[in-house]
């Protein structure tokens, strides 16, 4: 299997982050204009959490940067150990879907049910692709 395969899944999760960023800014930038909000009383994160009220932007791009950085580190994983697979190549996709699931939730309508069942899924599938390469490193 071309190793080079297990690139696209990141290159996916970079895209969302990207497009969450752009998001987050622009519902800030809204919120700022909407409430003419100064920008120096928002300078320090503890001020623009008071004034900044929809968070939901913010809070999803900072969890981009929580369990996504196991599941790049993963990714690297597979293709330094040669098990880039069939395998690991669904679980990597399965991720990057529920990761995409989540970011949507979270940054439209905002159902904690439905964005708790997307992380958690997204929890398993990086669990199992962790548990994919570890059996494989041990099988070697």
């Amino acid at each position: 299997m071309d190793t080079k395969a297990i690139w696209w899944p990141a290159v996916a999760m970079a895209f969302l982050t990207f497009t969450v960023a752009v998001r987050m800014f622009r519902m800030r930038i809204g919120q700022i204009k909407r409430e003419k909000i100064r920008l120096s009383t928002i300078a320090t994160s503890s001020a623009a959490a008071e004034r900044l009220t929809d968070s939901r932007g913010a809070d999803n791009y900072r969890n981009l940067f929580e369990l996504p950085v196991l599941f790049y580190v993963a990714l690297v994983v597979a293709a330094q150990t040669n098990q880039v697979n069939a395998l690991t190549l669904i679980l990597a996709w399965a991720f990057v879907a529920a990761r995409f699931a989540h970011s949507y939730i979270h940054t439209t309508y905002n159902k904690v049910i439905h964005r708790f069942y997307a992380f958690v899924a997204s929890f398993f599938i990086c669990a199992a692709l962790w548990l994919a390469l570890a059996i494989g490193l041990a099988m070697r």
